[in-house]
Formats: C-alpha cells, structure tokens, sequence
C-alpha cells in the first residue's frame, strides 16, 4: 500500500494495481468510512478500481503545527489498521435492459465476425453474468464495470468516435460500460438501454455506485 500527495488538497491510497474485487473492496470501504466520519477539513473520497482519492481543504489543517500530508496520512493510516469491509458494503443487483441491434450496436457486426460467434451466441454470454461496478468516471454516472467473459472481450477502437449516442452500451477488453449522455468514445458499441444514469435532480444523481452489481437483459 502507498499514500502519496496529489497536489496540496488530496492524497492518493494505492492498496496495489490490479483490478481485483479484493483490492476494490478496500477502496470503497475506506471511502465510505472517511465520508461517515470525516475528519476537520474533509471534503470528499472517491473510490477507484484499487485506489482511494481523498480530497480535504489544506486551509482547514494549516492552524495545526505538523505537516498536512503527515496528518492526514495518520488520519487515513488509523482508518485502514480499524478497516470494516463487510460492515462498508451495500452492493445492490440493478438489471439493465439492452436493445442489442445493429443500429444501437454498430460493432457488434464486426465483433462477432472476428471471433467467430453468433449473435446469439455473443449476447448469451455477455447477459450471462453479473457485473462488478469498480468505479464511476470520465463522465457523470459512466460506472466501469467487469469482467466480461474472455471468449468475448474485444480491444477498443483505435479512433475514437465524436459522438456516441446516449445509453449505449460498449465494450473494452474485459471491461464494459454505458454512456450516460451523448459525448466521443471510442469503446466498441454492442447495444443501447433507455435506462436513465444519470440525474442531477435526483437525491442520488448517479443509478450506479461502486459495488454494485450490475445485469444485463435482453430486449
């Protein structure tokens, strides 16, 4: 495990670099420990595949006469030595259902041309499993979700796309996901749900959080 400074206002908590449930367990019980009880000058922690960004107001901690990395750091070191995974968990099973055509897939086609399956065959095995939600990024309520069956995991493409349609489903390697608005990507398209991700009017914006559990339907 690392605690290294990022910037003046946050610390990065590295538990290692894999993509791990184990490793991603911990990010997202610490996380839900600090936000439940925070220390002077907390402001956020967001939970990552195997690493925990916590973010604090510097301005808060500067009145006190040790460094501010090295009292946060103790901070979030007391924490992980009284770390409760299983009391931290509140994974939920949420079904996504997926119109899987050529239209909202345009390169499911061409995935299953190179890996010599059926449509049928693919959808089967990508809706036959459940889903970890690792984390949430790059947009608000884009949950990274694994892993897909190795028999169908695919690269993603070399050029990203400009606009792909919101609520389509892609795939990236062992990885896939759901855009929750239009925007540029370049994960391979597969299909589309009208499922709503993301609301800001909502008391819960995002309809994903890390630890879920996440099933995909066909429709």
């Amino acid at each position: 495990m690392r605690i290294v400074p990022l910037g003046e206002s946050a610390m990065v908590v590295e538990f290692g670099t894999e993509i791990s449930p184990e490793l991603n367990d911990l990010a997202i019980a610490l996380a839900h420990d600090l936000r439940a009880d925070p220390f002077p000058g907390f402001r956020e922690a967001i939970p990552c595949f195997a690493s925990v960004g916590v973010y604090f107001d510097p301005l808060a901690l500067r009145l006190k006469k040790e460094n501010i990395h090295s009292r946060v750091r103790s901070e979030i070191e007391v924490r992980i030595e009284h770390l409760s995974v299983e009391a931290s968990l509140e994974s939920r099973l949420i079904e996504v259902p997926v119109e899987f055509s050529d239209s909202a897939g345009p390169d499911l086609p061409e995935i299953c041309e190179t890996l010599h399956l059926t449509k049928v065959e693919f959808t089967n095995a990508f809706c036959g499993r459940e889903y970890r939600v690792y984390m949430l990024g790059f947009l608000p309520g884009f949950a990274y979700m694994g892993e897909l069956d190795p028999a169908i995991a695919f690269p993603r493409l070399s050029t990203p796309r400009l606009r792909v349609p919101k609520g389509s489903v892609g795939v990236a390697g062992r990885q896939t996901g759901i855009y929750p608005a239009e925007s540029p990507g370049g994960w391979r398209l597969i299909g589309r749900t009208d499922l709503e991700l993301f609301d800001a009017s909502r008391d819960a914006p995002s309809l994903f959080r890390p630890g879920d559990r996440v099933r995909f339907v066909a429709i």
